[in-house]
């Protein structure tokens, strides 16, 4: 099954904000990457959930069963969408970056200052400071960043080879760049952390909506991502081998559990996070069919669905990214517009694909008056920041301008940004 436009008008009515903002402007949103709109079933079972099961797990009350019911079903729903082993392997936190930390802690019980980290140059800060932070304590002797190319975006295997050595305890990657939109080639990058025995742990905050999750088939450790970033509401999940959710012993509370994924888990859970999840993982599931009214059976089945889902999102998307780049009839894509620079990679059919994330600056403009512009005159929602990421400072800039696109986004408002940009474009000239 494919997004024909009969069903992206359906999956548009999915999401009540698709059409208009809260103030009932009609605009295109095109600032996912800084967080997705939410679907409706995720709104409407995190609404449920809060007033239904109030109350804390462990009691025999309906309210106490129904939370504990709650929080179990997200663990699934989360472990069919990643194909994890299990739920018992689904850690859940305020943001990946907390997660992040609260795994490198943990690691940090065995370090001696003799090993070293290495990430990729085009990192969110999210995965820099927590590994930062063991070398600011000499736990670690080297962070070490394998660099990409500048002109491509694309990471430099051969120097990520060299910086990866008998000392490396930890590699640690996004799966796309939430700024270059540069896929991280993730096989081949956890294939070199296990020549080394090094552990393989992913940041898939930015990736995650774009296209199918496998964590055995990737092989990874470990793997974060943020329910903002898929269709939900805020709050970050990880996902540890269950031998790691049982080795390693995180920072906690005596009297919390000492085993399964509650012992990585600070204070109480909030019932309506688990439940939000699993409204945006039903939604994916609905996508598949959506007429059938009789859901598929968690585990398995359910998680064959959602690799179907995310195969279909990840073939639309690839022909917005193809429009974006290069056009589309007469309307020509961004690399065409003069003084405008695109950051990242330029081919839209290359083997990795990359996620339709487009980081620009025009000339003439700075970034936040052209945000701005783009905002007051054209009704198109752009964002304009560094995005958490050393990314710009590599280019000799503090922002950019980036326009990330989903599956709700239409092709009528791929064309309404390449208008927009190439008017801003020719008025530069007069």
């Amino acid at each position: 099954m494919a997004i024909d436009s009969r069903l992206l008008m359906r999956i548009r009515r999915e999401f009540p904000a698709a059409e208009k903002d809260p103030s009932g402007r009609k605009r295109a949103f095109l600032d996912n990457g800084a967080g997705t709109l939410v679907t409706r079933r995720s709104a409407e079972a995190e609404a449920e959930a809060r007033i239904d099961w109030s109350a804390n797990v462990g009691n025999l009350f309906p309210e106490s069963v129904g939370a504990g019911e709650t929080i179990l079903e997200g663990r699934r729903a989360v472990a069919d969408l990643l194909r994890a082993e299990s739920p018992d392997t689904i850690i859940s936190g305020e943001s990946c970056t907390s997660l992040l930390f609260a795994l490198s802690y943990a690691l940090s019980r065995n370090l001696k200052g003799d090993s070293n980290v290495v990430l990729t140059g085009y990192e969110h800060y999210a995965n820099i400071n927590p590994w930062a932070e063991l070398g600011g304590m000499g736990l670690i002797s080297q962070l070490r960043l394998a660099k990409f190319d500048l002109d491509t975006g694309l990471l430099d295997h051969e120097d990520l080879k060299k910086q990866i050595d008998k000392n490396t305890k930890v590699v640690s990657v996004t799966a796309a760049s939430n700024v270059l939109g540069t896929r991280s080639d993730l096989k081949v990058i956890g294939k070199m952390a296990k020549e080394v025995g090094a552990l393989f742990v992913i940041d898939a905050v930015h990736h995650v909506a774009h296209g199918p999750t496998d964590v055995r088939k990737i092989g990874c450790d470990a793997l974060v991502f943020s329910g903002y970033k898929l269709f939900s509401r805020h709050g970050s999940y990880m996902y540890l081998t269950p031998e790691l959710v049982e080795k390693l012993h995180p920072y906690k509370v005596d009297p919390s559990p000492k085993h399964g994924p509650e012992k990585w888990e600070w204070g109480t859970r909030d019932q309506a996070m688990f439940a939000a999840i699993r409204g945006a993982v039903d939604y994916l599931v609905w996508l598949t069919n959506p007429n059938s009214k009789i859901p598929p059976k968690p585990g398995p089945q359910r998680a064959a669905k959602l690799r179907e889902a995310m195969e279909m999102i990840e073939d639309y998307e690839r022909e917005i990214t193809r429009i974006v780049l290069d056009g589309y009839g007469k309307i020509l894509g961004l690399r065409h517009i003069p003084g405008l620079t695109v950051f990242g990679p330029k081919d839209s059919a290359s083997r990795l694909g990359r996620d339709p994330t487009f980081s620009f600056k025009l000339a003439g403009y700075d970034d936040h008056g052209l945000s701005k512009i783009l905002w007051s005159k054209y009704a198109l929602a752009v964002g304009a920041e560094d995005y958490y990421s050393r990314v710009p400072a590599l280019y000799n800039t503090k922002t950019m301008c980036r326009a990330t696109f989903v599956h709700y986004n239409t092709r009528d408002e791929v064309f309404a940004l390449l208008n927009a940009l190439w008017q801003l474009s020719e008025k530069r000239k007069k």
